[in-house]
């Protein structure tokens, strides 16, 4: 989600599905899976165990028709309080009588597999004053409010998170989302639209009054944004020469390593965003298909929905884990020490985040992380 700012008032709305990488002065919802703790049995499955393969198989036999459902925004793969693998059905509201919603799209068991429902509202991006919005001394850690210098429309400033550092050959970028750094795409409200060679500032704009001129630039906008046609919520943008540190130091966090681990069910995770700070959390979904709404500008018009498969869905009760502003946050294993990136968190509500896989991430981007 992004953070959007009004120069009279502070404006907070929670948008359901974009978590990490915008902070607007209207905040949006950040998004968690069910609360129930995994049973020993569940806790370190992967994509590629068989368990999950089986229930990933029927998920995604069914979503195409159970999203026809205008109530039902995604599936994933989750466990039961008994520790079972289950396909979990998000709903944008709650039906009017308790299992109506299951009983009416699909049956509580399909092919073996139990099915089980949790109301999160919409899924929408995501884009407080702490060391994490405050401009700092450069060269900057990241972690840190940040995001387009002109992300100014409406009457309203809207920035996120500069997540992490990543690099192509020896030279190193700043990863975000998508919505953070090119999410203009219309000459409307400030007559532009985010074009490669923009610079991008830290703090951003919601953090300085929407004023530029008390931010500083620390990157400039490289290549193109992922959306619509990725299936990952990305943007980078090269670091100018002595405004960023270059080991990866994330705040709060510390160098992460260079390498990458792959999402686990119950894997214990964490993050470092503009608005929350450091916060931890835990993985309840693989393999999620959602649905995000993304605008054409800072508090602008509807631009396009964008489906989204094989996600990550982590546990994000009263927007604890996840804010309107976090979006472009890097989610990392909850390891003292070097830890290994796991996702980019980009979307999510009050009870749910949601993270691209970062391999997914880097793919997309032809780079590697930065770190030890």
């Amino acid at each position: 989600m992004k953070y959007f700012y009004k120069s009279v008032a502070l404006i907070i709305v929670f948008a359901t599905f974009f978590l990490v990488s915008c902070n607007q002065q209207q905040e949006q919802n950040s998004v968690t899976p069910p609360a129930s703790h995994p049973s020993q049995n569940s806790i370190g499955l992967t994509t590629g165990d068989p368990v999950v393969q089986q229930a990933m198989d029927v998920q995604n036999r069914y979503t195409s028709s159970w999203m026809q459902n205008n109530n039902v925004v995604g599936t994933a793969v989750t466990y039961t309080d008994d520790g079972r693998i289950a396909i979990i059905l998000y709903l944008e509201n709650a039906p009017p009588e308790k299992g109506n919603v299951v009983n009416s799209v699909v049956p509580s068991v399909v092919e073996g597999v139990p099915v089980v429902t949790e109301v999160t509202g919409k899924f929408l991006p995501m884009s407080a004053p702490s060391t994490h919005q405050t401009k700092q001394v450069p060269p900057i850690q990241l972690g840190t409010s940040g995001g387009w210098r002109y992300d100014l429309a409406n009457g309203y400033c809207c920035s996120g998170t500069l997540g992490s550092l990543i690099k192509k050959g020896t030279t190193q970028y700043i990863l975000s989302n998508y919505h953070v750094f090119w999410g203009d795409i219309v000459s409307g409200g400030n007559k532009r639209v985010a074009t490669a060679g923009d610079p991008v500032i830290q703090p951003g704009m919601v953090d300085i009054s929407c004023n530029a001129n008390n931010a500083q630039n620390v990157a400039t906008l490289t290549g193109s944004g992922s959306l619509p046609k990725a299936n990952v919520d990305a943007g980078y943008a090269q670091i100018i020469s002595g405004m960023v540190r270059t080991d990866g130091y994330i705040l709060d966090i510390g160098t992460i390593s260079s390498t990458t681990r792959p999402a686990t069910i119950g894997m214990a995770v964490k993050k470092s965003g503009r608005t929350t700070g450091l916060t931890r959390s835990s993985i309840t979904g693989l393999n999620a298909t959602i649905m995000v709404q993304y605008e054409n500008e800072c508090a602008g018009g509807a631009a396009f929905t964008k489906t989204f498969t094989g996600q990550i869905i982590v546990k994000n009760n009263g927007s604890s884990f996840l804010n309107s502003g976090d979006s472009g946050s890097l989610m990392v294993e909850d390891a003292a020490a070097n830890a290994r990136a796991v996702g980019l968190l980009f979307a999510g509500s009050s009870t749910t985040a949601v993270a691209n896989p970062i391999n997914d991430v880097l793919t997309w981007a032809g780079a590697t992380m930065v770190g030890k």
